[in-house]
């Protein structure tokens, strides 16, 4: 396994110990429930994923989630509720292993490969359109509230000005997400991660979403994931100030949400993306750097 893999599991102490050991039982009963023949895995970070082919020549993706990873299972929920359309197709569960059989999206080219910013932006706003379902009766998807509560800890626990997240951003960022919250539209099921290399070129229907956060939130909360992605091409963009003017002005006429709202949660969810990084100084410091210029396009609701 993988050290970066074999790492994260083993940050779940003795649990995760356990389930990296049962991998290979799981991959074999999964070989034999549902007539497959598993190839090596894709890169791996937290999840178990490996291309597969069925016993009719079709390819597939198993899925493998640590069994305490609340995520996974909300991610298995969310993909029954979008049920295909726009998102990634979910064929198998096997909930006592903790594992998912889905489509492989083909060809797969990710959005983030597309030159041109503002076409990857519209095609971001129709995927968006298409995803966005209501919430069933007694869901148990997480809100937006629960889903952001770290930025109010940091705030809360951190008051070090020379900190790897300038204070005057997290300030900024707790006092616009209360402001958001109190005049949140009717809340959907949305993706909760939704940038370019979440979305791929498929045969089946175009442009094809996977991974899904399943969050509770009002729909304007989608297109802030997207603002800081992808981290290759932001990080050699000196100008950020006009590509962010850019992609708000596309996203508000395509979805025909304000600029400001939109801004807004840009704005906070970046800073709480920088709060989510605090171990990974990479991150952070990409974050911090678009939340600054989030702030440098002077949209006045930010002020």
């Amino acid at each position: 396994m993988p050290d970066e893999f074999t790492a994260n599991a083993l940050s779940n102490g003795d649990d995760g110990r356990k389930w990296l050991e049962s991998i290979p039982l799981v991959i074999a009963s999964c070989e034999k429930k549902w007539s497959l023949k598993v190839s090596p895995p894709f890169e791996l970070s937290y999840n178990y994923v490996a291309p597969a082919t069925r016993a009719d020549g079709t390819k597939a993706v198993l899925k493998i989630g640590f069994p305490k990873d609340r995520e996974f299972k909300t991610e298995i929920q969310a993909l029954e509720v979008f049920n295909g359309e726009g998102m990634v197709k979910l064929l198998e569960i096997d909930a006592e292993n903790s594992a998912i059989l889905i489509e492989q999206v083909l060809p797969g080219k990710p959005l983030s490969q597309m030159a041109d910013d503002d076409e990857a932006t519209k095609i971001i706003a129709r995927v968006m359109k298409k995803l966005w379902k209501p919430l069933p009766k007694n869901h148990s998807f997480i809100t937006v509230k629960d889903w952001s509560s770290e930025i109010f800890d940091y705030h809360k626990n951190s008051s070090n000005e020379d900190g790897l997240i300038p204070m005057y951003l997290i300030d900024k960022a707790t006092r616009l997400f209360i402001e958001l919250l109190d005049s949140e539209d009717e809340q959907v099921l949305v993706h909760g991660d939704l940038h370019h290399d979440n979305i791929l070129a498929s045969e089946r229907d175009g442009w094809i979403v996977i991974d899904p956060k399943g969050i509770a939130a009002e729909p304007a909360y989608e297109v802030a994931a997207m603002i800081r992605n992808p981290y290759e091409k932001l990080k050699n963009i000196d100008d950020l100030d006009t590509l962010l003017r850019r992609r708000i002005k596309i996203l508000s006429a395509e979805l025909n949400f304000d600029p400001e709202r939109i801004s807004k949660w840009c704005f906070v969810q970046t800073v709480l993306s920088a709060v989510w990084n605090v171990d990974n100084k990479k991150g952070t410091d990409h974050c911090t750097r678009v939340a600054e210029a989030l702030l440098a396009t002077k949209q006045p609701c930010l002020f």
